[in-house]
This record gives structure tokens, sequence and C-alpha cells, in this order.
């Protein structure tokens, strides 16, 4: 069996299952003979993934729970004011890959919100989780500042957006092609396409 392994290192509750999920959907797409394992998924705050040291030694970390050659893709949420995924990103990639140059790491910042993404591709979503059968996509999703509420005013007056269960289901369904319109998602596509590609064995 022909495997690739990839940690990953997240900030929120939700996101510890919707990322796996999110990646088994990229490498079916691009990899589908390649079985992708998934683990460690750390969950460190932003507030404190971004310390001076911090981020080194959550990959380091990573690194040794991996025990074994494989990647790390960190994803946190760049919702800021004046944050710029395209600007801060790089550093952080840097600081992530001096601390271990001898792995593939990738980092993402989706621009405000994960959630941003579901907004780029609300038609897809349509009925799911309890959200409205005419949902719309924003035509500026990133630029939206509270997309966890966004969606919740789209559900039933008795249902609110709930990160720990809605993220990972959502994730699930929503169209990813779609969502590539939103550029810190078109982003995140082409970081995991490049680990997966990197690490494949027959590469």
């Amino acid at each position: 069996m022909t495997q690739v392994r990839l940690a990953a290192i997240v900030e929120g509750h939700g996101e510890v299952e919707a990322v796996p999920k999110l990646i088994h959907r990229i490498a079916k797409e691009v990899i589908p003979a390649v079985t992708v394992i998934i683990g460690p998924v750390l969950r460190v705050p932003a507030s404190q993934l971004l310390k001076e040291g911090e981020l080194e030694r959550q990959v380091e970390r990573a690194a040794r729970r991996m025990e074994c050659r494989g990647g790390i893709l960190i994803l946190v949420d760049c919702d800021r004011d004046g944050g710029c995924p395209a600007r801060e990103g790089p550093a952080l990639a840097q600081r992530a890959r001096h601390a271990r140059s001898d792995m593939q790491i990738s980092v993402v910042l989706a621009k405000r919100e994960y959630e941003a993404w579901f907004i780029a591709a609300a038609e897809s979503l349509r009925g799911q989780c309890g959200l409205s059968q005419d949902l719309v996509a924003d035509p500026n999703p990133e630029s939206i500042r509270g997309a966890k509420e966004w969606l919740s005013r789209r559900m039933p007056q008795n249902r609110r957006y709930a990160e720990t269960t809605d993220q990972a289901a959502l994730t699930a369904v929503f169209d990813m092609q779609a969502a590539r319109r939103a550029d810190s998602f078109d982003k995140c596509y082409r970081e995991i396409v490049r680990l997966l590609t990197a690490l494949r064995p027959d590469r």
C-alpha cells in the first residue's frame, strides 16, 4: 500500500476534525491511488502559536510525534485588523521550515476565518446543517467579519452554526472548486496538493 503521512497544526476545535476531511478530499482528487494518513492533529490557539519560539516548538512537537517521514500543514485564521495572509504567511512559513528543514511544511492563513470558504461556495451548501435552501454566496466572502455569524443568520431561529459539529460536516460536502475563488482557500488547496505531490513515494 502506497502511503503519505501528514501532520496538522490548527487553532480551533472544529478544525481538528475538519482539516483531515479537507486533506482527504483533495487527496482523492489529485492522488486517488495513495492512502493519506493524517496525524497528529495538534490544536494550538493562534494567540499562543504565533508567539516567538512557539511555532517552532509546535512544529518540532508534530514532527516528533509522526515518527516517520512526512509533511506538516499549519492552518490558522487571519482575522486581525490589518491582517494579510499574503504578507504574513511567508514569514511564518520560513520560521516553520527553519525549525525542521528536513520536512515538507506549508503554512496557510485563512483570510478572516475558515468559514469564509463555505460562504464562497454557499450554493453547494443549501440545506446542509440547517442552512437555507436559497443560500447565495457573498461576492466578497473574505471581506466578511463574522463568517460564523453569517452562516447562523441563514439557519432556523432555533439553530446556530456550531463549529465543533458543523465545520467538519460542511467541509465534507462544500464545492472546493467554487471555494477557490476565495484567495486563501485557493492557496490552501494548492499547498495541500504541493505537500501530497512532494511526499508521494513514486514522484
